[in-house]
């Protein structure tokens, strides 16, 4: 698997875990971001990744809607949001708006509609329990996954309940998942740098622990390529994987790489396409209890998310049919983020892998010829 890789020698007992099936370290993990080469961590992911999935690359078809772009929140790295002082700048949906936008797929195969946005103070936890009643009222079999952990923190303390009551609420409303948005970097020395006044790194585990103690499922996020350090991605990477241990359900880790257009932080550069490789591949390794790893296309762009399926990928999220801007306001590279089924399939196909439709929870509901 590793013949044509030169491993140096204080990598060999690293190597040699990974191959085994055995958890790798902290310490490892450090080593393999400061001396692993491309070639050599990206074999390995991809060593991984056959073993749970073979040549199987999974996708959604799903369409975002986005309430509001307005936020009480001000991270230095966003470029989608507008301060709720500045909010003639930006958006507010109705609930009726947004319902208006689930029956535009009314007889199509959409199987998920992803629900995010900005935190808008009058956007309460009674607005989202009737904007998910309405939505299943509608299409009752559309799985809806919703709402970041840092909207969820400032809609339960500003209703004053506590995260398993709201969460209750809104699952008896029609909430089915959770996405993993609003991680970011967990490290205090860097969160206070890029996003210090919204929910912290245990608040934000506490919800997710929370809601897969109540049966949801979550994904999580880690937002690469600012300030952070190699030490701040792994220690992100560990309280995941500790926290997975605890619940399992946890179903993919999204990497999600930092733009730097139109926001508070345009001074720093972009991460390589050849370190959004090997961070790909170097999740895929430390996080060994997660079932998938996900490049998320619109905000990579289709061609390196396509690259990435040799570097531990097994998962390209949806069509999305060009239903959000959070990455194309921040200079993405797809500035119109939509793929019809037979493209997202084709991309898959043209690197030797096998598409395979899944629902949100990683059911198969189509295997496609390779």
């Amino acid at each position: 698997m590793l013949h044509s890789t030169p491993i140096p020698a204080l990598l060999e007992p690293i190597v040699e875990k990974i191959i085994n099936g055995t958890r790798i370290s902290d310490a490892d993990g450090i080593l393999l971001f400061e001396q692993g080469s491309l070639g050599l961590v990206g074999r390995l992911a991809n060593h991984i990744k056959e073993k749970k999935h073979g040549d199987k690359v999974f996708f959604n078809r799903n369409f975002h809607i986005e309430p509001t772009n307005v936020c009480v929140f001000s991270c230095a790295f966003c470029s989608y949001s507008r301060l709720y002082a500045n909010r003639e700048e930006g958006w507010e949906m109705t609930i009726q708006q947004m319902v208006d936008q689930v029956k535009k797929y009314d007889g199509q195969p959409v199987t998920e509609v992803h629900i995010v946005g900005g935190v808008h103070p009058k956007m309460d936890l009674n607005f989202f329990a009737d904007l998910l009643q309405a939505i299943k009222s509608h299409r009752s079999d559309i799985h809806i996954k919703a709402f970041t952990a840092v909207e969820y923190e400032y809609m339960f303390r500003k209703a004053k309940v506590s995260v398993e009551e709201g969460l209750k609420r809104l699952i008896a409303a029609g909430l089915d998942s959770i996405p993993g948005g609003g991680a970011e970097i967990f490290h205090p020395e860097i969160r206070e740098q890029i996003c210090a006044d919204k929910v912290d790194a245990d608040g934000w585990l506490n919800i997710h622990e929370t809601a897969h103690q109540l049966g949801l499922h979550s994904n999580a996020t880690m937002l690469y390529g600012h300030i952070e350090k190699y030490e701040h991605r792994i220690d992100h990477m560990r309280r995941l994987r500790e926290l997975q241990d605890r619940t399992g359900k946890f179903q993919t880790f999204i990497p999600l790489k930092f733009r730097n257009k139109e926001n508070d932080m345009s001074h720093v550069g972009e991460s390589s396409h050849v370190e959004d490789m090997r961070l790909y591949a170097i999740a895929r390794i430390y996080l060994d209890n997660f079932p998938h790893l996900k490049a998320y296309w619109p905000m990579l762009g289709r061609t390196q998310a396509q690259l990435s399926l040799s570097f531990g990928v097994d998962d390209m999220d949806g069509t999305i049919d060009d239903s959000t801007k959070i990455y194309s306001m921040a200079g993405s590279e797809e500035q119109s983020p939509t793929l019809t089924t037979d493209e997202l399939t084709q991309l898959i196909r043209q690197v030797k892998r096998i598409p395979v439709e899944r629902d949100t929870l990683y059911n198969e509901i189509r295997i496609y010829e390779a």
